[in-house]
């Protein structure tokens, strides 16, 4: 359930805004807040991310949700292979394009030969 995808996106988020509830991930995430809780604790059970309670929360109900160093490692190795696989798709799209274009042109010069 927990997709190398959802993983990379929480750890972002997380990173960029430790105090971000629940709510406002899940609904970042575009996923239900059951899930979003699963995620995050999924990832806490791994050791990739720390929670703690706000010391000064007057309703004890917020999170400050930390990367740990794996975290960081785990976040680093998840960005590289999710480069790797949109330039692998970067270069199959452009060599689909390319041969696309070598087709148009090939039937322009077909067709004026044929009116020719």
């Amino acid at each position: 359930m927990l997709t190398d995808e959802y993983r990379l996106k929480i750890l972002k988020a997380v990173e960029a805004d430790p105090q971000i509830s629940q709510r406002a991930l899940a609904k970042q995430l575009g996923v239900s807040l059951g899930k979003t809780n699963f995620c995050l604790k999924a990832l806490i059970e791994k050791g990739l991310i720390k929670a703690d309670n706000f010391k000064n929360n007057p309703n004890k109900k917020g999170y400050l949700y930390l990367l740990t160093f794996n975290g960081i490692e785990e976040k680093a190795l998840l960005t590289r292979r999710f480069l790797e696989r949109k330039m692998k798709e970067h270069e199959e799209l452009t060599a689909e394009i390319n041969k696309l274009r070598a087709d148009v042109l090939r039937d322009i010069q077909i067709d004026n030969i044929s009116k020719g």
